[in-house]
């Protein structure tokens, strides 16, 4: 009994262990964060010129573009750029700019959805259409030979990650601190 006992949390802490590695190592796909906000108070035409607001006067990613901003559809795309860095292996450190895309959408039962995501790094800023996804270059700092000390891949994927999360919390908050409407009693 003791020893049938033993076994079976053996055989499961193993098989854990197991699952634990097999979801540390696989890749994640693309970096992006999406959300659905349901919001059966807010109108088309008010979450559109609150996202533009936040566009033009708000938005800290710059140089930005508007791609797209279509009041009809209540639709915003538009780009903006931030910067990962790497280390070398002499512990020096470099920034590479990195453009990515921010796309609203107002949805016309209320409420509205935003992406961030199409992470594209530049890797030589003297050729700035010359650029690769971040998982692209994740993949390249993975196989240079260094990167058993600089541990770039990692790193570059966790602060893609976390722009990632930053970009849509400050949008995010900025749709959430907008005024009540009506009058307080």
């Amino acid at each position: 009994m003791k020893y049938t006992l033993l076994s079976f949390l053996l055989i499961g802490l193993l098989l854990l262990s197991k699952a634990a590695h097999a979801q540390e190592s696989s890749s994640g796909g693309p970096i992006q964060y999406t959300e659905k906000v349901l919001d059966d108070q807010g109108e088309t035409t008010v979450l559109y010129k609150r996202t533009v607001d936040w566009s033009e006067n708000h938005f800290p990613y710059t140089p930005k573009a508007t791609l797209k901003a279509d009041a009809g559809k209540g639709e915003v795309r538009m780009t903006g750029t931030v910067k990962i860095k790497t280390t070398s292996t002499s512990g020096q450190t470099q920034e590479h700019p990195v453009i990515f895309e921010f796309n609203f959408h107002a949805l016309p039962t209320g409420g509205y959805e935003y992406s961030v995501g199409f992470f594209r790094v530049i890797l030589d800023t003297r050729k700035p259409d010359e650029m690769v996804s971040v998982e692209e270059y994740v993949t390249q700092l993975a196989m240079d030979k260094n990167n058993e000390r600089t541990h770039n891949d990692r790193r570059v994927t966790a602060q893609s990650n976390s722009l990632a999360s930053e970009i849509a919390m400050s949008f995010r908050s900025y749709m959430n601190s907008r005024p009540a409407s009506g009058a307080v009693e």
